[in-house]
């Protein structure tokens, strides 16, 4: 079952982008209110996605998608083009959230390793004591 964590990470990068969107296309002041409360969700998301997942791995996804999801938004949406460099440095971006992600799982898995192995140690101490 996937964390509850990363549907609010999903979740925090679909609302940046929709207020980032709203920068480019409000127009009178009651557009600019829907843009505070698509933030205030938005930072609302991201704190819930900051509970259950280490706040460094929340904010590189958060800000790279950000990133890539606003140049392409820019491009699909407002006619801007997109450079091959800028592709590049996006792919650099992607590299670099995945490998947190990477890094991440493995540093929890060694962590839960050496609490089972502190717990296992524990145990046999009180059994030890039992005898």
């Amino acid at each position: 079952m996937m964390n509850k964590a990363w549907i609010y990470v999903a979740l925090t990068s679909i609302f940046e982008l929709i207020w980032l969107y709203g920068f480019n296309v409000a127009s009178s002041w009651w557009h600019w209110i829907i843009i505070g409360i698509f933030i205030l969700l938005d930072l609302n998301f991201l704190a819930k996605a900051c509970e259950g997942l280490p706040t460094g791995t929340v904010y590189a996804i958060f800000a790279a998608s950000g990133t890539v999801g606003t140049v392409l938004m820019d491009y699909f949406l407002f006619d801007e083009s997109i450079t091959g460099e800028m592709l590049f440095f996006m792919g650099i971006i992607l590299i670099g959230v995945i490998g947190l992600n990477i890094f991440d799982v493995n540093t929890k898995l060694e962590e839960e390793d050496e609490d089972h192995l502190t717990k296992q140690e524990d145990q046999k101490q009180q059994n030890e004591r039992r005898i």
